[in-house]
């Protein structure tokens, strides 16, 4: 079931997405050449202490999770698209990272993430960044009241196709409020004017998530929860927490 929030609630969840938008900086800030992953995990667990606030991650286990998420951020390096669980790898120059967060703050959730190189950018990952940012872009300009889901989904899938990028099936954005996941899921392709009509109070998570390769293939590790990409190539992904409002989006997720 789809719930609008009223305009006290989105304030709520602004301060959540404040706390999320504080940790990513901070990560990004520390994510040096011969950093840890869990030496990442650990900064976001400083801001998630400091701010009085809880993960959305750690211990969270979906449907398709063999084990709780034990972590708190999800690292995703170089062909690793989403889901990325931290260990004691040291980053290197010219790694791409990408770094999801969510937490919960006064019983409301927020969730965005960011994509960035290490040390000397390769070029294509700088262009694969880029364009996966502009998706997004795109997609928060179609989150307008009146618009339909597809509209969103559509602006993501049409960048995709515009790059040659590969887009992987089966994950996406989603609805958030009290819990992290709520209806409705917001694909990464669609159909312009088809779907959900958005409206005053509905909160999304929109993320797109762009492979090098076009075919948007993907193969899940070990633990069960790291998604890399089928033919070995580099992964980007972005998100932010946003409102749909009478007076166009209000990203929630942004300093």
């Amino acid at each position: 079931m789809v719930e609008l929030k009223t305009t006290g609630e989105i304030q709520a969840m602004r301060a959540a997405g404040q706390v999320v938008a504080r940790a990513l900086a901070a990560v990004r800030d520390q994510a040096r050449i011969g950093t840890t992953l869990l030496q990442l995990d650990d900064v976001a667990r400083t801001v998630i202490a400091e701010a009085g606030a809880t993960s959305a991650f750690l211990h969270y286990q979906p449907h398709f999770a063999p084990v709780p998420f034990p972590a708190v951020v999800c690292a995703s390096v170089n062909d690793a698209i989403v889901h990325g669980v931290p260990t004691g790898y040291r980053l290197r120059d010219g790694d791409l990272v990408s770094v999801d967060f969510g937490v919960y703050l006064d019983g409301w959730a927020a969730d965005a993430a960011v994509s960035f190189t290490v040390g000397t950018p390769r070029p294509g990952d700088r262009r694969l960044i880029g364009d996966t940012l502009a998706a997004l872009h795109a997609a928060l300009e179609a989150a307008v009241p009146g618009a339909r889901l597809g509209d969103v989904s559509h602006a993501i899938g049409q960048a995709a196709a515009a790059g040659g990028y590969g887009v992987p099936p089966d994950f996406g954005g989603h609805g958030i409020g009290r819990h992290m996941h709520e209806d409705p899921q917001v694909p990464n392709r669609g159909r312009p004017g088809r779907g959900l009509v958005l409206r005053p109070g509905l909160v999304l998570a929109i993320e797109p998530m762009f492979t090098a390769g076009g075919s948007g293939r993907y193969r899940v590790d070990a633990d069960g929860w790291t998604l890399r990409t089928g033919d070995g190539s580099r992964a980007a992904h972005w998100e932010h927490t946003v409102a749909v409002t009478d007076d166009g989006p209000l990203l929630l997720t942004t300093p």
